[in-house]
């Protein structure tokens, strides 16, 4: 006979707190490092390019945005796993909004597409309205990450 084990479902664990932003997709919170689940935005060194060509620091663009979204806010994060790093990944709200979908409707971050479906929606819609990054050049991070630049 073939018994399917049914898993127990534990609650996710929940953060709650102030936090300080590393980078668009990375935060801190009571000393735990917390990537923001299913996006990927700019890393702090990375450039983009304007719509008139003009090159710019979209990385550090993307951390002030989760700045804004985070400043004086309690910050609730539903942590669902652990990365290779250590840190851990969770979907985080501030003020019951989504900030992992925020960042990536106004186009400082797109959706990690490799982990997760989340975020797709709201990136074509940032897409569609040429926000932030989308109105001009950008390579995307996992690519940076892999040595890739924008040509002159």
């Amino acid at each position: 006979s073939c018994f399917a084990t049914v898993a127990t479902l534990t609650p996710a664990l929940a953060l709650e707190g102030r936090v300080s932003v590393i980078d668009g997709d990375t935060l801190e919170m009571h000393g735990k490092r917390i990537r923001l689940h299913g996006i990927d935005a700019p890393e702090s060194g990375q450039t983009c390019k304007s719509e008139s060509g003009e090159a710019y620091r979209c990385g550090q663009l993307s951390a002030e945005h989760m700045a804004k979204y985070t400043k004086h806010k309690i910050i609730r994060c539903n942590v669902q796993d652990t990365d290779r790093y250590g840190r851990l990944v969770a979907v985080c709200f501030a003020d019951g909004q989504d900030i992992n979908e925020q960042i990536v409707r106004n186009g400082f971050a797109l959706a990690y597409r490799r982990y997760s479906r989340d975020y797709i929606a709201a990136e074509s819609v940032a897409k569609s309205d040429k926000a932030g990054m989308w109105q001009g050049a950008f390579i995307k991070p996992w690519d940076w990450r892999k040595g890739e630049r924008l040509t002159q």
